[in-house]
């Protein structure tokens, strides 16, 4: 199997890289390299940085020229590292896409902090990518839900599935 992964930044890539006077987060190198390192998964893979923005940062226009990047690549299996403020935003307007297996996951605590959820999410994605259907999905919180079956439980943070 071969597998895209595409960084968008989000909580999931953010670190504290300056060691003085250094004070907020900023977005670095794709977290999913380090994951699919730690985690050793036996497909053929590439890594690809589209941007490097928090999600809440993320416009149209940055959706728009992502679904165009999803559409033209040789790749039919896709997973997509984001934020989770507007994660579902993003999987609504790449479901468009109807001819390949999609999948946006995150992280609500960075990668790079012990207690982080993004091994877990990003593993979840790659398990879930090879039978899911074609089409669209987020993948949170040990769940995979299609793009327009989703929504975030604005008391837990949690992504659930919509009644």
């Amino acid at each position: 199997m071969q597998l895209l992964f595409i960084q968008t930044g989000g909580t999931i890539d953010k670190d504290y890289p300056k060691t003085v006077k250094g004070y907020g987060f900023e977005i670095t190198e794709a977290a999913v390299k380090r994951i699919v390192e730690r985690i050793k998964i036996d497909y053929d893979f590439e890594i690809i940085t589209f941007i490097q923005k928090d999600s809440q940062d993320i416009t149209n226009n940055d959706r728009l020229k992502l679904t165009q990047l999803c559409e033209k690549t040789q790749y039919d299996k896709i997973i997509i590292t984001h934020g989770t403020d507007t994660i579902i935003e993003t999987a609504k307007q790449l479901s468009v896409i109807k001819n390949k297996k999609i999948i946006l996951t995150g992280a609500f605590t960075p990668e790079k902090f012990k207690d982080s959820d993004a091994d877990f999410n990003v593993g979840c994605a790659i398990g879930a990518i090879e039978y899911v259907p074609l089409g669209v999905y987020v993948a949170m919180n040990g769940k995979v839900f299609k793009h327009n079956e989703v929504k975030r439980n604005l008391k837990t943070g949690q992504f659930v599935r919509k009644k």
